[in-house]
């Protein structure tokens, strides 16, 4: 795989599936170097082998497809080249989208009424003046912000006090009604006056073109109105109140603690729906039983202080409907569901289906509220999605040969029913990677893979460590490995002590002690491959990691001296400075780390830089509020003046998520020059340096 092949990952959503179960829907989104965004479109795929999966919209951005309960209409978010994603509905066999929405900041998610007549929908709501609501007064002229509280940014999000997620209502009209018309006229004009606008200016005219775009629209009513996120949204089986997830407590921002609430859809206070049994939680999401009896949640503990999530699992839960005591369904210590945070998708009379995390794959597993649960897909992949009905069980999922496909869940077996990756396959020819295991020191086996280039070799070796902590490499296609590989170099990647899908025991062990046994762990997983394959260039290493692998490589080369060249991106490297210029510096350093002075210092790679002497390439974007760039511009001018060689390679208008989902070209030069940075230090026949000559 090489840079230019980026278009050619094409990423599948969780399925839709139609309730007579002939069906599922999916959205299949891709890159596009001539939008430099993401483009894509809903694809229809029959559960019947002998019909083709086809395309049904032709939109620029469709996504998050479901269908209404009684079958007969699709919704889904669209967005335009220039707009924000808005939610739209079709007829489920077909026909001319109609708009629902015109969000300002567009709309977030959705979720549809039991009786099938209304949408509950999620939209950022920014206070007057503020976003282009105030026509004139662009983003460097608004009023100035007054911070009083710990919460007040999120990466990718920007300032969040000031457009809270809040939740509405809108009606589905019949789509075999007469479609509404724009007024015009004396129409319009009526409609200007009882807006209460007579002006004649340029604005004017934009306002009047507004109100009468509006006028097509169903009239959407606003539910909450805390000035906090609400997410998750979703009906009660009965339809009276909708259920979402938001921090309302006295307190909220001083630590992590989320809770179920539910508003009647009439309107008025949201109430909490409590598990008296349980101590501070963070709730990832919650849904009601279709038999109406229970209330199934995710979430993970949070210790006394409310900040204690450093590598905790993920659980399901399960309650009375109205609230009470829950029961634990989940294994707390060996499942890690955190997969299906973002919704539980209910199965049966009371069952859900969940995404668990389990050593490097993504498992789907039944859940009823009894307690009783069963594996249903588990293997070399990873688990994207999955819905059932009519009888038939959709699974979205990637594995080493896909970004993204559907498959349908049979006797246990998964049939292909689509192969969006095949024009990836046969233009970039994708490398298997190797599974692999060794003991690090104290005899801890350390879990990975080894991606290696075509040849015989000897390779030069990219040791790369991924970030979180909390996270894992898997056993699916990473385009970065690929594109790695495909350049020559032999790709080592490992989920050490402080990483995902292992237990808790695993992901906790570096609480406080940060750069102990995780380098412990990477390092002897690079000396286990390096004993074991002859093919590997033991004198020709390069390190990399990006976030909490930036830490981690930042840390690993101020220790360790046997890499050429290094590559820290997107940081955590100064536990101190993190505090106060971080989204989430007010608790992350503190519970990773510890808080006091000698605690930070001695897990901080800027208070061991003047130890590194290994060239190194720092990469940051400009809009990273996660690890924001005054961290890499910190540690690239550390090195610099004492005397390493070192570049920095920063990117505007992206965020801590470029790698993932920054725009096309970024993306693709990120690559480039990465690739050019190995070039120098690494060369190899298929990544030559200056003067075309490869290690040996």
């Amino acid at each position: 795989m090489k840079p230019e092949h980026l278009p050619l990952l094409k990423s599948v959503s969780a399925p839709a599936v139609h309730p007579d179960g002939s069906r599922a829907v999916v959205s299949v989104i891709r890159p596009d170097f001539d939008a430099d965004t993401y483009v894509g479109q809903l694809w229809t795929v029959p559960l019947d082998p002998e019909k083709l999966p086809r395309r049904l919209t032709r939109g620029f951005r469709d996504t998050a497809p479901a269908f209404s309960p009684d079958g007969l209409v699709l919704a889904f978010l669209r967005a335009t080249a220039d707009g924000k994603p808005q939610l739209h509905v079709v007829e489920a066999a077909g026909g001319e989208p109609q708009v629902m929405t015109n969000a300002k900041l567009g709309v977030s998610s959705f979720a549809w009424s039991p009786d099938s007549h209304s949408i509950v929908f999620g939209a950022r709501t920014p206070d007057d003046g503020r976003y282009g609501t105030l026509d004139g007064v662009s983003a460097g002229a608004e009023d100035a912000r007054l911070i009083t509280d710990y919460q007040y940014r999120m990466n990718g999000v920007g300032y969040t006090a000031d457009k809270p997620l809040q939740l509405y209502i809108v009606d589905v009209p019949e789509l075999d009604d007469e479609p509404r018309v724009a007024p015009a006229g004396r129409a319009l004009r009526a409609l200007k006056a009882a807006a209460g606008s007579d002006a004649k200016s340029a604005a004017a005219e934009t306002e009047t073109d507004t109100l009468a775009a509006e006028a097509l629209l169903p009239s959407a009513r606003q539910l909450t109105f805390a000035a906090t996120d609400h997410s998750g949204e979703s009906f009660g089986m009965d339809g009276r109140f909708v259920y979402f997830v938001a921090a309302l407590h006295e307190g909220r921002d001083l630590d992590l603690e989320t809770g179920v609430y539910r508003v009647a859809v009439s309107g008025g206070e949201p109430e909490p729906v409590k598990a008296a049994n349980c101590g501070r939680q963070t709730v990832g999401a919650a849904r009601q039983s279709r038999n109406g009896k229970w209330l199934f949640f995710t979430a993970q503990e949070l210790g006394e202080s409310g900040q204690d999530f450093v590598a905790r699992n993920t659980a399901l839960y399960v309650m009375p409907a109205d609230g009470g005591d829950a029961i634990v369904l989940s294994d707390v210590e060996t499942m890690d569901v955190s997969g299906s945070a973002a919704g539980l998708e209910l199965r049966g009379p009371d069952s859900v289906l969940l995404l668990n995390n389990a050593q490097g794959t993504v498992e789907l597993l039944e859940f009823g509220a009894t307690g009783n649960h069963s594996l249903l897909v588990h293997g070399d992949r990873v688990v994207t999605g999955a819905a059932s009905a009519g009888g038939a069980m959709f699974v979205s999922f990637s594995d080493a040969a896909t970004a993204g496909d559907l498959a349908a869940l049979e006797d246990g077996q998964l049939r292909l029913l689509t192969d969006f990756s095949a024009e990836l396959r046969l233009q970039a020819e994708i490398i298997e990677p190797q599974e692999l295991t060794f003991d690090a020191a104290d005899g801890y086996p350390v879990h990975g893979w080894l991606v290696l280039p075509p040849g015989k070799g000897p390779h030069p070796v990219l040791l790369n460590i991924h970030g979180g902590p909390f996270s894992q490499y898997t056993a699916a296609l990473f385009d970065e490995a690929q594109v790695y590989a495909a350049a020559g170099y032999a790709v080592l990647m490992c989920n050490p002590r402080g990483s995902a899908g292992y237990g808790q025991a695993h992901g906790r062990s570096i609480k406080e002690k940060m750069g102990t046994v995780d380098m412990q762990d990477v390092l002897s997983f690079l000396d286990g491959a390096l004993a074991k394959f002859q093919e590997l260039d033991g004198g020709a290493l390069g390190i990399m990691g990006g976030s909490y692998g930036g830490y981690l490589t930042a840390w690993t080369i101020s220790q360790d001296h046997r890499f050429r060249a290094a590559i820290v991106e997107r940081g955590f490297l100064d536990p101190v400075s993190f505090v106060g210029s971080s989204d989430i510096g007010w608790f992350f350093g503190g519970e990773y780390t510890g808080s006091s002075a000698e605690q930070m210092a001695a897990q901080s790679p800027m208070a061991t830089v003047r130890n590194v002497r290994t060239p190194s390439l720092v990469i940051h974007s400009e809009e990273d509020l996660r690890c924001p760039v005054e961290q890499g511009q910190r540690y690239f001018t550390a090195l610099k003046q004492q005397g390493v060689d070192a570049a920095f390679l920063v990117f505007p208008g992206e965020n801590h998520e470029l790698s993932r989902s920054g725009t096309p070209h970024h993306r693709k030069q990120r690559f480039e020059e990465i690739l050019r940075w190995w070039a120098r230090y690494l060369p190899t026949k298929a990544n030559p340096g200056a003067h075309g000559r490869a290690v040996s």
